[in-house]
């Protein structure tokens, strides 16, 4: 009985005002939670299918990059601050494993937001990630969602151990807007080159035209998109002027509409001006890659008789459209040439009348001025 009593005295003792059977208890659910964590995240981590390099990221492959990302020093105090909500601990000390509670599960909650953020924004340009100046832009705003996710998560870590964040918050503030307003020019770029990127209202290769420029887009930068002009020399233009003006993009130009107006003398006959149309819709629909719109006898011109002509060349490249439309042009002249259609130039008849005419009229206005002088 000696022996029994003891152990009952040991286990009836207390320390830190808890007995150690209620210490056991404690320990053995810290234990179990611990384990069941660690055995969870071994079966998903083995489960998931693991992110392979150079290939694009799925979900369930995020989610194993969120199991990898959880810190197993977060499980350990999980399960301490699991284990101690048995124990009637002083104040103090239960204030401290909470404390050390909250800024764990802050940070773990940090890392798995920094990756889905990063996850979504890969996901939704996805399509565009191939490309040298979209990865950059997705680098950077990558950046920005980590700052702000730490940001935030700092706050709130300060803010549940009992600081008072409300000074910081507005000091923030109030340096982020002396920053923003020095360094207005730059952020009004870098944000105008995000629109671009994200955008794309034009990508490097195309050819724009901006205003009275034109070019070959080279590289979008931060603050400046270059541009190779046809005249060889390069253009630097901010991203905010570009983000304003209105750009034509060439390169997205699937079909080119070309409008020509031929002009013929007026002394054409009519049957052949009535040929002109069906004529030249001839020898449009004969050319490949090209589509007839309509031909038509326009109007009576100053110094000639107008036909308009509208086809479309489907392309876009302006090769293949100025092949087009010279093939055209001279089958329209080689037809107009063998058919006798004479095309008319800007100019005017004058009409005098003869020599004896002349006389005549100047002969009776000389005899009206000496008939009126006498009388």
């Amino acid at each position: 009985m000696t022996g029994i009593d003891s152990v009952t005295k040991l286990l009836e003792s207390e320390v830190y005002g808890n007995g150690l059977t209620q210490w056991g208890i404690a320990a053995a659910l810290s234990v179990a939670t611990l384990t069941v964590a660690l055995l969870v995240r071994l079966f998903l981590s083995r489960s998931l299918p693991a992110p392979q390099v150079g290939k694009d990221i799925h979900w369930p492959e995020v989610l194993h990059e969120l199991v990898a990302r959880t810190w197993t020093l977060f499980l350990i105090i999980a399960a301490i601050y699991v284990g101690t909500t048995l124990l009637d601990l002083p104040d103090a000390v239960h204030r401290l494993i909470s404390s050390v509670f909250i800024v764990a599960l802050f940070v773990q909650l940090a890392v798995w937001a920094d990756r889905i953020a990063s996850a979504i924004l890969a996901w939704r340009l996805s399509a565009l990630k191939s490309r040298a100046t979209t990865r950059n832009a997705l680098a950077l705003i990558q950046f920005v969602v980590r700052v702000a996710v730490w940001s935030l998560a700092l706050l709130l870590i300060f803010e549940n151990l009992g600081f008072d964040v409300t000074a910081l918050v507005a000091g923030l503030g109030v340096g982020g807007i002396a920053v923003a307003l020095a360094a207005q020019s730059v952020l009004g770029d870098l944000f105008s080159s995000l629109a671009i990127v994200l955008d794309r209202p034009f990508e490097v290769g195309d050819f724009i035209v901006f205003g009275d420029q034109s070019g070959t887009v080279e590289k979008i930068g931060i603050k400046t998109t270059r541009i190779r002009a046809l005249s060889g020399e390069q253009i630097a233009v901010s991203n905010s002027d570009l983000v304003q003006t209105r750009v034509h993009n060439f390169k997205r130009m699937q079909e080119r509409r070309i409008v020509l107006v031929l002009g013929v003398t007026y002394d054409t006959p009519a049957d052949k001006l009535e040929r002109i149309p069906e004529m030249v819709k001839a020898i449009v629909e004969a050319r490949e890659g090209v589509r007839f719109d309509r031909a038509h006898f326009r109007s009576f011109g100053g110094s000639a008789l107008e036909v308009e002509v509208v086809y479309w060349v489907l392309s876009g490249d302006y090769t293949v459209y100025m092949d087009c439309q010279q093939a055209i042009n001279f089958a329209i002249f080689r037809a107009f040439e063998e058919d006798g259609i004479e095309f008319a130039f800007p100019s005017q008849t004058l009409y005098v009348p003869s020599l004896e005419s002349a006389l005549d009229a100047m002969a009776n206005n000389a005899d009206k001025e000496a008939s009126s002088a006498q009388s």
